[in-house]
């Protein structure tokens, strides 16, 4: 569990689908804030780094976002859900670790899995994101259906069957993000002042 003191005040735990602009969102969250009271947390980064060290592959290319990536998504999806069923936390602990500032973003959560680790350790910090975008809106920014990925659990494990606290519609017709993300980014200062004054006792 977590250390009273230095843990978080709030965790922000984001999913969505491929090029719903998650990443984009969460890092908006962050500039606003300030990387001394936010941290943007990606799931994916120690899956990923594991993954490279397993399989002797270029760590620089897999955290990038081009072909070479995807070219190995499919088995790099396959080699997760095995991390994940003998200990289904292990990635969210690598992600969290060394992480101080008062509010954390978790960017990329796919599974109930991660979201209940989270709401375990950090029940009362933990709030929930949804970023959704149109098949159309995804296509645009250039996602394309893939057997194996858009039809893995990786992809669609929290599409139903979770009720979340936010959500975000990133489209062009949809209110602008600065106005959806207003309650979340009060949310976000009242926990960074929160923090201050617990820290200045």
């Amino acid at each position: 569990m977590e250390d009273p003191v230095s843990g978080p005040k709030l965790v922000l735990v984001f999913s969505g689908k491929r090029k719903s602009g998650k990443d984009y969102v969460t890092d908006l969250i962050q500039n606003r804030l300030g990387s001394d009271v936010c941290c943007v947390l990606r799931l994916s980064g120690p899956l990923k780094q594991q993954y490279a060290e397993d399989r002797g592959l270029d760590l620089a290319q897999l955290l990038g976002p081009g072909p070479y990536k995807e070219r190995f998504r499919a088995d790099m999806i396959l080699w997760g859900e095995t991390q994940r069923h003998q200990d289904p936390g292990f990635f969210c602990r690598l992600a969290t670790r060394g992480a101080r500032q008062p509010v954390w973003v978790v960017s990329d959560a796919r599974r109930l899995s991660d979201l209940q680790w989270f709401w375990s350790e950090f029940p009362r910090q933990t709030q929930s994101v949804r970023v959704q975008s149109s098949e159309g809106t995804r296509q645009q920014r250039g996602w394309r259906f893939c057997t194996g990925v858009d039809d893995a659990e990786s992809e669609c494990g929290l599409d139903s069957g979770v009720e979340f606290d936010w959500i975000v519609t990133n489209e062009a017709d949809a209110p602008s993000l600065e106005e959806q993300l207003q309650p979340i980014l009060k949310l976000a200062e009242e926990a960074a002042e929160e923090a201050a004054s617990s820290s200045s006792l």
